[in-house]
């Protein structure tokens, strides 16, 4: 049921109408979106936008002082929060299969980083995927894609992870639940300023 007041003879409204709209208001703003029901939540692109909103949202807090501040125009401007302005344009950039940036703009100057090993070691409905990078200096973290097939591009649609960087040392993501197959892993580095690395080799690992 919407719910409408007119005080002063103005409209505000939050609630479904007819099954087809939806009045609700954001930081005291007024909206009204066309109500969509998913038809299948667990699509690739789907399980891609997710898991880089998981990644951007854990690794605020992490974000140096000077990191958050120089997000604080691009939130003036739209009258949102620092950390809103940071998911929103990030967010927007990897939907355009851009990384994402710990400052804003996102520069993309740094040497762009490979995936010197990775491994992927099956078990009982898991697989184990192990990455090294090519150095440490402006790594941010790991974009993990799989496939049920080899020789296949890792885009934002088969991303099913992203993964902190520890500077140069090695990193695991444990992919599960998994049903008994083989699978096929590849990855590519994100670096501070946003700028996206070369996809690496595939490994392939076996779930029993």
């Amino acid at each position: 049921m919407v719910k409408v007041n007119a005080p002063a003879l103005s409209l505000s409204a939050s609630g479904k109408l007819a099954g087809a709209m939806v009045f609700a208001s954001w930081k005291g703003r007024p909206y009204v979106r066309e109500l969509v029901i998913p038809a299948n939540p667990k699509t690739g692109p789907q399980k891609g936008i997710r898991a880089m909103m998981r990644f951007l949202s854990q690794y605020w807090k992490n974000l140096t002082t000077a990191n958050k501040a120089t997000w604080d125009a691009l939130a003036t401007q739209t009258t949102i929060s620092p950390f809103n302005a940071y998911m929103a344009y990030n967010m927007s950039r990897w939907r355009r299969f851009l990384a994402p940036s710990k400052v804003n703009p996102a520069t993309e100057v740094s040497t762009g980083l490979t995936v010197s090993t990775i491994t992927a070691t099956g078990a009982i409905h898991q697989c184990t995927v192990t990455l090294t990078p090519s150095g440490g200096t402006s790594i941010w973290g790991f974009a993990i894609f799989r496939s049920p097939t080899g020789t296949f591009d890792g885009v934002f649609s088969n991303c099913i992870a992203i993964v902190d960087a520890n500077a140069a040392n090695p990193v695991s993501h444990v992919d599960t639940p998994l049903v008994a197959g083989t699978y096929y892993y590849s990855a590519r580095i994100i670096n501070i300023d946003g700028k996206l690395g070369a996809e690496s080799s595939e490994a392939t690992g076996t779930v029993t």
